[in-house]
């Protein structure tokens, strides 16, 4: 897509979750605004995720979090797997039990 980024972050079967929208900052590196927009749970980590995929990309970010770890666990976790996601498949995997 060319103005923005969807992502998705879910387990098991694909379901929307709480939905929340970023824009990137105005310069790089600044901070963007970010609001959620659907549901009621994982609201920080919603936004942190949206937040990032925004700055990272520098585009608007629609991010959708459907999980039933806690919140700050699914933080580390999602945010983890995105970052492997972009550096590609030659890093280390985010499920290593080192």
């Amino acid at each position: 897509m060319e103005n923005a980024v969807l992502a998705f972050f879910y387990e098991d079967a694909i379901k929307i979750g709480t939905l929340a929208v970023s824009t990137p900052g105005l310069r790089e590196g600044g901070a963007g605004t970010s609001s959620v927009l659907l549901g009621g749970k994982y609201l920080i980590v919603a936004r942190a995720l949206s937040e990032r995929v925004a700055a990272i990309y520098n585009k608007m970010s629609i991010v959708s979090i459907n999980t039933r770890l806690p919140e700050g666990e699914a933080l580390r976790l999602y945010a983890s797997l995105f970052d492997k996601a972009r550096s590609g498949p030659d890093t280390d995997s985010a499920f290593s039990k080192d």
